[in-house]
C-alpha cells in the first residue's frame, strides 16, 4: 500500500507534546536538543511545561510543532530500520507543516527549519497589528461559497479564502471588520455555522504580504536540496522536487490559499492509500476521513503509535 507522511500545522500544539517520544528515544532527544541549540532557546521545556500562553505564540508554536513532527518521523525510520523513502512515496504538510515535511524528506536541515519557522512566526505576527486581523471558519460551506462570501464581505478591505481544509470546513481571513461581515453574510447563505477562530493574525490572506517579503529574504540564505520523495505543495496541490520551485512556493504559501483538501485528493490520485500523520495531535487524520472515506489515516505522536504502525509494515 502506497503511503504519504503528512505533517500538522498550527492549532495542534499542546503542553506536554512530544515528551513521551523525547523520554523514550535518543533519536528524538537529539532532535529536541538540536532545535534548542539552533534557536538559543529552551523550547523543549516550553513544550513540556508551558505556560500554554507562551507555547501558542506563533513564533514558538511553529518551530515547536516542527520539532515534534520531525522527531516522530525520525524515530519511526530509526525503529523501523528503514529510510523515509522506503516508508512513504510522498510527503505533505499543512501550512507550517510543509517545513516539517521538507525537513523530514531531507530538503532542509533541521537547524535551518527551526530558524526559518521562528522567523516566519515573528514575521507573520508583525505583519498585522494585534486586533486588526481575524480568521473565521465557515462550517458546512463549499469552497465556492467561501469565495463568494469573502468577495461580498470585502467592501474595500481584505477578506480572502484562506484554508480549504476538508469537506465543509473552510476558512476566510483578513481585516477583522471584513471577517465579521463574512460571518453575518454566511448566515444568510444557509451555511451551517460561521465563527471567529482563536488566532493572533489573519494568516493566508493578502495582509501577510509583508511576511512573505521577509521570508523571501530569509530563504535566500538557506540551502534547499531535492527532497528524498516529492512534496505535495500547499499552494499548488501538486508534487514538487525542484529546490528553486520549493523556495518560491514557500514564499507564495504565506499569503496564499492552503489547498489541503485538494492536496489529499491529489495524493489519492497519485496512488496513495494511507496518510500517516507525524507529530502532535490527530487533526490531519480526522480531516482525511472527511475528505475521502476510501483513504485510511493514522497518527504517529506517541511511542505506542509508532510501535503499532511498525507492526503493520
Amino acid at each position: 500500500m502506497t503511503r504519504a507522511f503528512v505533517f500538522p500545522g498550527q492549532g495542534s500544539q499542546a503542553v506536554g507534546m512530544g515528551k513521551a517520544l523525547h523520554d523514550a528515544f535518543a533519536v528524538a532527544r537529539e532532535v529536541f536538543q538540536e532545535v534548542d541549540e539552533a534557536l538559543g532557546q529552551n523550547l523543549t521545556r516550553l513544550m513540556f511545561e508551558g505556560p500554554e500562553s507562551d507555547l501558542t505564540l506563533t513564533e514558538n508554536a511553529q518551530p515547536a510543532l516542527m520539532t515534534v513532527s520531525v522527531a516522530a518521523a525520525r524515530v519511526t525510520c530509526a525503529e523501523g530500520k528503514r529510510d523515509l523513502k522506503s516508508m512513504a512515496a510522498y510527503v505533505a504538510g499543512h501550512s507550517l507543516g510543509e517545513y516539517s515535511a521538507l525537513c523530514a524528506a531531507g530538503a532542509i536541515r533541521l537547524a535551518d527549519a527551526a530558524k526559518l519557522l521562528k522567523r516566519r512566526g515573528q514575521a507573520m505576527q508583525k505583519a498585522v497589528p494585534v486586533g486588526v486581523g481575524a480568521m473565521a471558519a465557515l462550517l458546512g460551506a463549499t469552497p465556492e461559497q467561501a469565495r463568494a462570501v469573502a468577495e461580498e464581505a470585502r467592501q474595500g478591505e481584505v477578506c480572502d479564502f484562506a484554508n480549504d481544509n476538508s469537506e465543509g470546513q473552510v476558512v476566510v481571513s483578513g481585516h477583522k471588520s471584513a471577517v465579521e461581515r463574512a460571518i453575518e453574510i454566511a448566515k444568510t447563505k444557509g451555511i451551517r455555522k460561521a465563527m471567529l477562530l482563536p488566532v493572533s493574525a489573519p494568516f493566508h490572506s493578502a495582509l501577510m504580504k509583508p511576511a512573505a517579503e521577509e521570508m523571501a529574504k530569509a530563504l535566500e540564505t538557506i540551502e534547499i536540496i531535492a527532497p528524498a520523495v516529492p512534496v505535495v505543495a500547499n499552494v499548488t496541490a501538486q508534487p514538487v522536487e525542484s529546490p528553486l520551485t520549493i523556495k518560491r512556493l514557500l514564499i507564495e504559501q504565506i499569503p496564499g490559499l492552503v489547498r489541503w483538501r485538494e492536496s489529499v485528493l491529489a495524493l489519492k490520485g497519485l496512488g496513495v492509500g494511507t496518510l500517516v500523520e507525524c507529530g502532535a495531535g490527530k487533526v490531519l487524520a480526522q480531516m482525511t476521513k472527511r475528505i475521502d472515506k476510501d483513504l485510511s489515516a493514522l497518527s504517529l505522536g506517541t511511542p505506542q503509535d509508532i510501535e503499532a504502525f511498525l507492526k503493520t509494515l
